[in-house]
């Protein structure tokens, strides 16, 4: 293994103090820098180098990681010092959209830098943990030349030239995390009204989780062939469900507005003549409409 490579840290909540930590651990020279100097402390006492200011930040090494909230963050630290990018790559490790961050790379590009764009695939205490993923995505050959510096980080799952590549797979991710969990949380709620408590759900919980992937690979394939035969599950019989799940709820008084979100869906497909077909007929409602724009 080459010697760990210097680089600058900017933003220190409690993703980038897990990142810092990791990179001091295997040994890279880390400057830091954050809006809240004190943030700093426990980095700077393990080694790190605290920067006077966001311009020096960036003046310290080629390689600068940003642990932000999002592009508009990005922005305000860095436009009033954007003369200062010059030469520099910026690994964005921010959560936006797809078009926000080719906006973004576009933006660094101007000002003589280069952008990579990261998604972090798990939380702070996944930081340096074996089996842990980031997307990244831009100019290969500027990854390349930094990749073992960011697997400190996590391993690296690199997509392709288009800096929108790795926002894509990240949000992706986004909504099947948030949505599945919303539906634990309903579960939970429904599950409260009559006295259980999470625990009691959980084993349960996790034997429905565990049967997932044996849908999604089923699934998949038909859906890339545009193959919805309702010979196994049809759409009619699945909206009879979803009724009963919101009609369960509404009897133990619990919330609906998710259960009548689903419900409303299927109702959708129905009208529009799925009823016979898969249920998986819905992605195509779903689906921008032909000819549209982005």
């Amino acid at each position: 293994m080459s010697r760990p490579a210097p680089l600058t840290l900017i933003g220190l909540g409690p993703m980038g103090q897990a990142m810092g930590h990791a990179l001091l651990a295997k040994g890279h020279p880390l400057t830091v820098w954050n809006r809240t100097p004190s943030r700093a402390d426990a980095l700077v006492e393990r080694g790190a180098v605290r920067a006077d200011d966001i311009r020096a930040a960036l003046g310290a090494h080629e390689l600068v990681v940003l642990s932000l909230t999002d592009y508009d963050a990005m922005y305000a630290l860095l436009e009033p010092v954007a003369d200062a990018l010059a030469g520099r790559v910026v690994v964005n490790l921010s959560s936006d959209t797809p078009e926000r961050t080719r906006e973004g790379a576009a933006w660094v590009a101007r000002h003589g830098g280069t952008l990579i764009a990261g998604g972090v695939t798990v939380p702070p205490t996944g930081i340096g943990e074996p089996g842990s993923s980031t997307f990244y995505s831009g100019p290969y050959e500027v990854f390349e030349r930094h990749r073992e510096t960011l697997e400190t980080l996590t391993r690296t799952d690199y997509r392709g030239e288009d800096p929108g590549l790795a926002a894509l797979m990240y949000q992706l991710g986004m909504m099947m995390f948030w949505t599945s969990m919303l539906s634990f949380w309903q579960a939970l709620a429904l599950a409260d009204a009559h006295g259980l408590t999470a625990a009691d759900v959980l084993p349960h919980a996790e034997d429905t989780m565990n049967a997932m992937p044996g849908f999604l690979s089923f699934y998949a394939g038909r859906i890339d062939a545009g193959e919805h035969g309702g010979a196994v599950d049809r759409l009619a019989m699945g909206t009879a469900s979803v009724e009963h799940v919101r009609h369960t709820m509404a009897d133990a008084g619990v919330d609906t507005e998710l259960p009548d979100a689903v419900v409303a869906l299927f109702r959708r497909g129905m009208a529009a003549g799925h009823g016979a077909d898969s249920f998986s007929s819905l992605v195509e409602l779903l689906k921008r409409p032909a000819g549209t724009g982005a």
